[in-house]
C-alpha cells in the first residue's frame, strides 16, 4: 500500500488521485473551522504561498469528530475558510480520521507514523508530511504551528526523486 494508492472527494465532490502528486511533498491536516486552533488556516496557507512553486501540496480534512467543531456543510466550510482565513489550498469533504470509518488515508498515515501511547488522532490540527516518493516523513501534534514544519518542509521540497526509466 502506498499514499499514491488513495483518493479523495474534493469540498466539491470532484474525485481526485493521491497519485496526481507523485513527485511533490504532501502536507496531510484534519481540519474544522471552529475549533481554538483554527488560526492555524492562517499558517497553512502561509506554508501553501511560500511552498507551492516548490511543489508542495498542502490538503486539509475536515473532521467532525472532535466535540463537533467542523458542523458545517462541505460548501459552507470552504467559503468559511476562505473568507476568514484567506485558505486557497485544497480542501476535501468532511471526512473521519478515528474508528472504524476514517478515511483510508488516516489508517494508512497513523498505521506508518505512529503517535504516544495511541496511533489514534488525539485532536484537530494533527498534520502529516510526505515526502515526494510518497513516504509518510513525520507527524506533527495537533499544538505545533505551522511555521515549525519549515525545515522539514525545506528538506523535502529539495529532495530529489530517483527516476525510473521503464
Amino acid at each position: 500500500m502506498s499514499f499514491y494508492d488513495f483518493t479523495v472527494r474534493t469540498s466539491t465532490g470532484k474525485e481526485i488521485s493521491m497519485s496526481d502528486y507523485h513527485g511533490r511533498p504532501v502536507l496531510v491536516v484534519n481540519t474544522a473551522t471552529q475549533c481554538a486552533l483554527t488560526t492555524q488556516f492562517e499558517g497553512l496557507e502561509e506554508l501553501h504561498q511560500q511552498f507551492k512553486d516548490d511543489g508542495l501540496i498542502v490538503i486539509g480534512f475536515p473532521c467532525n469528530q472532535f466535540m463537533g467543531q467542523e458542523p458545517l456543510s462541505n460548501e459552507e466550510m470552504a467559503s468559511t475558510c476562505e473568507i476568514n482565513y484567506g485558505v486557497t489550498f485544497l480542501l476535501t469533504e468532511k471526512v473521519n480520521v478515528n474508528g472504524p470509518k476514517a478515511h483510508p488515508i488516516f489508517k494508512f498515515l497513523k498505521t506508518e507514523l505512529g503517535a504516544f501511547l495511541s496511533n489514534e488522532i488525539k485532536w484537530n490540527f494533527t498534520k502529516f508530511l510526505v515526502d515526494r516518493t510518497g513516504r509518510p516523513y513525520k507527524r506533527y501534534s495537533p499544538t505545533t504551528a505551522p511555521y515549525r514544519l519549515r525545515r522539514d518542509i525545506k528538506k523535502l521540497v529539495a529532495q530529489e526523486v530517483a527516476e525510473t526509466t521503464a
